[in-house]
């Protein structure tokens, strides 16, 4: 698993990273990304295999910069978004 860090607001104590994976669908090896989410204080939170899409995860990723979406509201957050 490789892992994007994006670059977060100045003012934002989080770091928000794509995790790019590999899955099978249909007998096809395809790119899979999902997100992690870390708080100044180390708490973390990840979400594995979101999208085979590069465009939707950075979409994701963008609304998850702008709103400053912590750990702890990350699966709420992605659940809506799906």
């Amino acid at each position: 698993m490789r892992e994007l860090l994006v670059e977060s607001p100045r003012d934002c104590g989080y770091r928000y990273m794509i995790l790019v994976d590999e899955m099978t669908v249909g007998g096809m090896s395809c790119e899979s990304y999902g997100v992690r989410v870390t708080g100044p204080d180390g708490e973390c939170a990840e979400i594995p295999n979101i999208t085979v899409s590069a465009g939707r995860i950075d979409e994701l990723v963008d609304l998850l910069r702008r709103n400053q979406v912590s750990p702890v509201t990350l699966r709420d957050v992605v659940d809506d978004w799906l």
